[in-house]
């Protein structure tokens, strides 16, 4: 799309229509909404953005049941479980995330919390986070992810700017945790990270619908893509280009744009 004023135009109306709180009852975001303790929101916001891949109502259970062998409270679980409170789910699964990489993330969670308040610093460690986007914060976090002993097959669900990759998952967490407006479907809960530093979550719809707006070159849902768009939205929001992910996935998804 040629005219930048017409694809803003275009992009804000989509905004305004899915960034709406009618939005979560059938997003995975659901889940974390849940909860009003901010660590039991990022855990539960952690599971619900690793598992968002595949039909959105099978997402929802796969985490609710989580929620549940929780006993509904993720933070405390996860610092005071016992061996024996894990057997429930050596049967879990969901696409190829399964009961290993299940236990691991629980394992790495009590790790990082037995010493951290907030899931935020396994992201940022320190108390600034100065550069132009995410890129540095999600290499960290994968690093540190697996920083611990920890079983190969499930670095796939940890994904890295360093391997090439979209990072959409973890790109739409942070959106969460970090965006903040009146509509309230995100959660803002993180400070050290701007809205203008996150880059936007791209996957295979979010791809196709940039491509046909001429926003990047190809259909490919890779890093380089995630930040050429983001350029592309920063010029449309410098303060907050990831709010777009609202309108292209709503174009994407709901609209088949």
């Amino acid at each position: 799309m040629e005219n930048v004023k017409e694809l803003k135009k275009l992009l804000d109306e989509k905004v305004r229509l899915y960034n709406q709180p009618s939005f979560i009852s059938g997003d995975p975001i659901q889940v974390p909404h849940r909860f009003s303790k901010k660590q039991d929101i990022e855990i539960a916001g952690l599971f619900a953005a690793i598992l968002a891949w595949g039909n959105r109502t099978s997402i929802i259970n796969s985490c609710n049941k989580l929620m549940r062998w929780m006993d509904e409270s993720p933070y405390d679980f996860i610092l005071n479980h016992r061996d024996t409170d894990l057997q429930k789910m050596l049967g879990f699964a969901h696409r190829t995330f399964n009961a290993t990489d299940l236990l691991y993330f629980i394992h790495f969670l009590q790790y990082h919390y037995s010493s951290h308040d907030t899931l935020e610093d396994a992201f940022v460690p320190q108390k600034r986070y100065d550069h132009e986007t995410v890129e540095e914060a999600l290499i960290h976090f994968h690093n540190y992810f697996f920083s611990i002993d920890h079983p190969e097959r499930t670095k796939k669900h940890i994904s890295t700017p360093a391997r090439k990759s979209a990072c959409k998952r973890i790109n739409m967490y942070l959106r969460w945790m970090v965006r903040k407006d009146r509509q309230g479907v995100d959660f803002g809960i993180w400070k050290k990270i701007k809205p203008s530093q996150l880059v936007c979550p791209l996957d295979v719809h979010v791809a196709r619908v940039a491509f046909r707006l001429q926003l990047i070159h190809d259909e490919k849902s890779n890093w380089q893509n995630a930040l050429t768009l983001t350029s592309h939205l920063r010029a449309l929001n410098p303060a907050d280009p990831a709010v777009y992910d609202y309108a292209l996935f709503g174009l994407g998804m709901a609209e088949r744009f």
